[in-house]
């Protein structure tokens, strides 16, 4: 299945685009070793814990991305999303390009209301940038396009990471 935005891409993006839709699952050869970041990372966000939850979000993604032997990043936690009339940014991937390595930015609280946001929903925000970056350093994707695929990918960390019956 690919969706509608694809007919509107050059050849080459359209290359890129089936590549990336191709592949349905991400691997965590240690996943379990990174499942009790799971909880701390549950609880720093019902603490409101900007700094622990930037901490955790950087040593999951670090153990992430250090398991798949892939260039590590920076993750950055800010507090009220960015908002306009497009609707509100959840996380945004920067890749390196001129800079020391690729940032992750993710805000832990929604735009309207200032609620912190809800844990499932953080988390896959934070699994959705990894697999941008991903894309770029494992698989060498000339572009990162929101395929099937992708978010195979995405759910495939999520269920390694959650175990079905620990879920919140």
């Amino acid at each position: 299945m690919v969706f509608s935005y694809y007919h509107r891409l050059p050849a080459a993006a359209k290359r890129v685009y089936r590549q990336s839709d191709a592949i349905a699952a991400i691997e965590l050869p240690q996943a379990a070793a990174l499942q009790p970041f799971i909880p701390l990372l549950a609880q720093a966000l019902r603490e409101e814990d900007r700094a622990g939850i930037e901490t955790l979000c950087r040593e999951l993604a670090n153990g992430i991305l250090s398991s798949r032997n892939v260039p590590l990043l920076r993750v950055k936690v800010l507090a009220v999303r960015p908002s306009a009339d497009w609707g509100e940014l959840h996380g945004l991937y920067e890749p390196a390009e001129g800079r020391a390595s690729a940032v992750i930015t993710l805000w832990m609280r929604t735009a309207r209301l200032k609620r912190v946001v809800a844990f499932k929903a953080f988390l896959r925000t934070l699994l959705h940038e990894l697999c941008h970056h991903l894309d770029y350093e494992l698989y060498q994707l000339s572009d990162s396009f929101h395929t099937e695929g992708f978010y195979k990918r995405e759910s495939s960390l999520f269920h390694q990471l959650v175990p079905a019956d620990s879920a919140e």
